[in-house]
């Protein structure tokens, strides 16, 4: 769980560093970087919860 929320902040604060460079340079490459970074680290996210949920049903099925 720790490696997990030490991940998913590495991936958050690495797409806000992208959006940085974006503002600082100008150039559309940060911005679609820092897109791409945080869509797939929200996805990733979605993934890990839905598992836990599902973790946490099996003892109700």
């Amino acid at each position: 769980m720790l490696v997990f929320r030490l991940v998913f902040g590495l991936l958050l604060v690495a797409g806000l560093l992208c959006f940085a460079m974006y503002v600082a340079t100008g150039n559309a490459t940060w911005r679609r970087l820092g897109i791409l970074i945080v869509k797939w680290t929200v996805i990733a996210a979605l993934g890990f919860f839905a598992v836990l949920i599902l973790e946490r049903m099996t003892p109700l099925l």
